[in-house]
């Protein structure tokens, strides 16, 4: 199979029906056969593991966490932690994922793993209802809350056309290294919530993004400067539909599937194919393209499959 079939091609709708879903995109995404590209790759997807399993086999194909992260650096580690719901309702990243990164960025010879989010929900209940609270302790990284207003800092976003300034959480500016690991779940307000909305539990003030165009304000503050080192979106369990908290299990499709990349642009192009969509027909991926945030274009990428 040729590159460009492996994620070039329109992915299938995912059809619901009731309870039941039959989702045709993954096939269609992973194909059959055997990809080899010559030395490094723009984007790793991972299918048919358990979520260690897959980061593991992820991280050596990109040649290890130490490509990343270097002895005695500092880590933020950004996963969706934002509903007080259950890992098996897929609301939230799952903790296993994120057990493991603070494993391998901890074995890299990281300082400390600091992981953090600003919630919707309540945080205490957020962090310990979606098991990420347990799962960072038990791997030797520090949950930091994001709760108030004290922990964010002004910066300004110069290529914002919508957002011109925000307030971060300071441990994004600080840090040494930013790893950003979303859920690919369905979205009532962008249909897809990815890499790039991710962000939006990085800042204080998500109400203006919501009144002021959500589309272009997801764009222009993926345009800042310190972005994401590392990027992964976790497709092990999907909300296919009523996200972002999802009204059920049965909204709620195993995937098992993981895509790793250092391009927000190409990794959220990718998910979308996963989840059934055409990236341009999501428009904050399509901004973010425009002003070359990143690239869209799955054509023109080394892809590395890897099937478990």
């Amino acid at each position: 199979m040729r590159r460009r079939d492996f994620l070039g091609k329109t992915a299938k709708t995912a059809v619901v029906a009731g309870a039941a879903y039959s989702f045709v995109g993954v096939d269609k995404v992973w194909g059959r056969g055997t990809f080899n590209a010559p030395s490094a790759y723009d984007l790793i997807a991972v299918k048919g593991g358990e979520p260690d399993v897959m980061f593991d086999l992820a991280m050596n194909a990109l040649g290890g966490m130490s490509k990343f992260v270097k002895k005695n650096q500092t880590v933020v580690i950004k996963p969706n932690i934002g509903w007080d719901r259950t890992p098996e309702r897929a609301a939230n990243t799952n903790p296993l994922l994120v057990k493991k990164i603070v494993e391998h960025c901890l074995a890299a010879g990281a300082k400390d793993v600091f992981v953090f989010d600003h919630t919707a929900d309540t945080w205490t209940k957020c962090y310990k209802t979606s098991g990420i609270e347990k799962y960072v302790k038990e791997a030797g990284g520090k949950m930091v809350p994001g709760n108030t207003e004290n922990y964010y800092q002004e910066i300004s976003i110069p290529g914002g056309t919508k957002l011109k300034m925000a307030k971060v959480h300071e441990l994004l500016l600080e840090s040494d290294v930013y790893i950003n690991v979303p859920v690919l779940k369905h979205h009532s307000s962008t249909k897809l919530s990815l890499s790039m909305k991710n962000l939006m539990g990085s800042v204080w003030d998500r109400r203006y993004w919501h009144k002021n165009d959500l589309h272009q304000c997801i764009a222009d503050f993926a345009s800042y400067e310190r972005k994401p080192d590392l990027n992964i979106i976790d497709a092990y369990n999907v909300i296919m539909k009523n996200g972002p908290q999802g009204v059920s299990k049965s909204d709620v499709l195993n995937m098992k599937a993981q895509l790793i990349s250092t391009d927000m642009v190409t990794i959220d192009a990718a998910a979308a194919k996963l989840y059934g969509a055409e990236p341009s027909s999501i428009p904050h991926i399509r901004l973010a393209n425009e002003i070359n945030v990143g690239t869209m274009d799955l054509s023109k990428l080394s892809i590395k499959r890897i099937k478990v």
